[in-house]
């Protein structure tokens, strides 16, 4: 067995764009690259490849899975080679694969630790010790609701009560000092890692809690402490607040310095507000927000530490193909001071006012010519008329158009002319684009991955969205179970996805196409990336769930002449049953 921590590892070693841009052509188209499919003949790129979830998908034949999928399929050699040619492509050592996997173990303990801690804390908090703390939550504005919301607590000034109370919960202290909530001196006793501090649980986007921060009240030492990396926490991989924004309807994220800035604006009522934890962006936090949200909305501090930032977050956003906004704050530092000072429905006018991202981007373009000659204001205006094509709002554009034409002495109407050209040639790319994600799997006999799919198309495709709902918001796992049992799966196969799924996610085990390459065929692992694909850019709430649900126990119901004559008198029982409880 391959440790899945080395599989992690190995993927995050071998990004999957560099990976098949060594096969084959892809370009940028949108959010996503593109390119023509090397598994079957075709004159129209229908070749998708997903750098947010580091998957891809081919809309005409149905290939699809992860980087180690991909290698598979096109150097033809087993799941075992592939790893050991993207190890080596890698320079990592493949392990032995017999290796017992005892980290996993060790995440699940290290996740319980979290948990009990987060709940003494809050404790804490809500006790007398913690009257300090609470009284400067409430002074900062936030009320009970919020602070039951987002778990927050109290780290007691003392050295050790936080360790005393796990030990007595029989966690060993190596587990404690592993899950980073205590540390080790210099004569092997431990002590608490948080003292004396308002604490932040993080959650991720399964409902674990995997770190915490915390704000010192008073007394020597940094001003926010945060968890470092452990077995079951990478701060470049995670967002605070994300396990909340993800299940938004809103269509952007509002990205926040720190997690102040981000409760206030949950109480606000922006619940799309998220923030880095105690780092500056990274790529990985990049693509995991662009599988939420088509729009980033920045909103750190208007001081020069955060316009800094911001312009670093515009450029790694702008490279995943995001589109990116930057809120400017006049009269107040960070979006908590915005919004006490101004309330809540300035910020929102803010929100839709912001384009600030658009200068910053154009200024960018601007610079990589030399406009004072003819031909570098050719290519400007060429990739200007690109950019802007692109733009939605017609005034945002004639702005812009005319301000352009005006700097660079040339026609508007030349510039206007080469953009409307730009907005018709991504119009065209857009409808094939949409037409080719909306292709849904033919029912045919000839589907051998699922041959009951034919039979059963309605259900097939409320399951197959079940599952994608899944990848998306592992927390629905025990809500969706509430209500449907595997024997309400109509077909087999999306069954055994189904189930494989639920029992990593209620091992805390990572959720990745990637951990299926070992179970399932190149075929199989193609449909599965199909139903990631089908959700790709979208967000999912529980009403919808319910919806999918429904159709699938209904369609239960639904049997015909030749199934009911086939019934046994077990199976014929429970039928009748089952329509008797469908019309009380």
């Amino acid at each position: 067995m391959i440790p899945e921590q080395f599989l992690q590892e190995l993927k995050l070693n071998n990004d999957i764009e560099s990976v098949i841009s060594s096969y084959i052509q892809i370009k940028r188209g949108g959010r996503n690259l593109v390119g023509l499919c090397p598994f079957h003949s075709e004159k129209t790129p229908s070749f998708t490849v997903y750098t947010d979830s580091q998957s891809f998908y081919c809309f005409g034949c149905g290939a699809g899975g992860d980087v180690i999928s991909f290698v598979k399929r096109i150097e033809n050699i087993e799941y075992m080679d592939a790893l050991k040619l993207l190890a080596d492509r890698a320079g990592m050592q493949l392990p032995d694969n017999s290796f017992d996997d005892k980290t996993a173990k060790l995440k699940s303990r290290i996740l319980e630790i979290n948990r009990q801690s987060a709940r003494f804390f809050h404790s804490c908090l809500m006790s007398p010790m913690g009257k300090q703390a609470l009284d400067y939550l409430h002074s900062r504005g936030l009320n009970d609701k919020t602070i039951r919301r987002f778990g927050l607590g109290y780290s007691p000034d003392s050295w050790d009560t936080l360790t005393k109370h796990l030990t007595s919960l029989r966690f060993t202290q190596e587990e404690i000092v592993t899950a980073c909530v205590a540390a080790k001196g210099r004569k092997d006793n431990i002590y608490d890692q948080f003292r004396g501090r308002v604490m932040f649980p993080i959650i991720d986007i399964r409902g674990n809690v995997i770190a915490f921060g915390g704000r010192i009240m008073q007394g020597d030492g940094p001003k926010y402490l945060n968890s470092p990396d452990t077995p079951v926490f990478k701060k470049s991989r995670n967002l605070f607040a994300l396990n909340i924004a993800k299940s938004t309807k809103e269509e952007n994220l509002l990205l926040a310095e720190g997690y102040m800035d981000v409760i206030a604006l949950h109480q606000a009522g922006f619940e799309n507000a998220v923030a880095t934890l105690g780092t500056a962006l990274t790529d990985e936090q990049a693509r995991l927000m662009s599988q939420y949200a088509k729009q980033i909305v920045i909103a750190y501090d208007s001081d020069g530490a955060g316009q800094t930032a911001t312009k670093r977050a515009i450029n790694i956003l702008g490279e995943i193909g995001i589109q990116v906004k930057v809120l400017s704050m006049q009269g107040a530092k960070d979006p908590d001071e915005f919004i006490k000072k101004y309330g809540r429905d300035r910020f929102k006018m803010l929100i839709e006012g912001s384009s600030n991202a658009l200068e910053f981007e154009l200024s960018k373009i601007k610079n990589k010519y030399d406009i004072s000659t003819a031909d570098g204001r050719v290519n400007y205006l060429k990739e200007f008329a690109n950019y802007i094509a692109g733009i939605n709002n017609p005034i945002e554009r004639d702005v812009y158009i005319a301000k352009t034409a005006n700097d660079l002495d040339v026609s508007k109407d030349a510039v206007l002319s080469q953009v409307n050209y730009m907005i018709r040639r991504k119009a065209k790319s857009k409808e094939k684009k949409d037409a080719k994600e909306l292709k849904v799997f033919a029912a045919t006999p000839m589907d051998k991955v699922n041959p009951e799919r034919g039979r059963h198309l309605k259900a097939a495709l409320a399951e197959e969205r079940l599952i994608a709902i899944l990848f998306k918001n592992p927390d629905y796992c025990a809500y969706i179970k509430q209500k449907l049992t595997l024997q309400d799966f109509a077909t087999e196969f999306n069954r055994r996805v189904f189930e494989m799924i639920c029992l990593r996610i209620e091992n805390n085990q990572m959720l990745d196409i990637g951990m299926f390459g070992s179970e399932f065929d190149d075929a199989q692992m193609g449909r599965i990336a199909g139903f990631i694909a089908s959700s790709n850019g979208q967000n999912y709430t529980k009403e919808e769930t319910d919806d999918y649900i429904q159709t699938i126990l209904e369609s239960k119901l639904q049997k015909t002449d030749k199934d009911v004559a086939e019934m046994n008198d077990k199976n014929w029982s429970k039928y009748i049953s089952d329509l008797a409880a469908k019309k009380k």
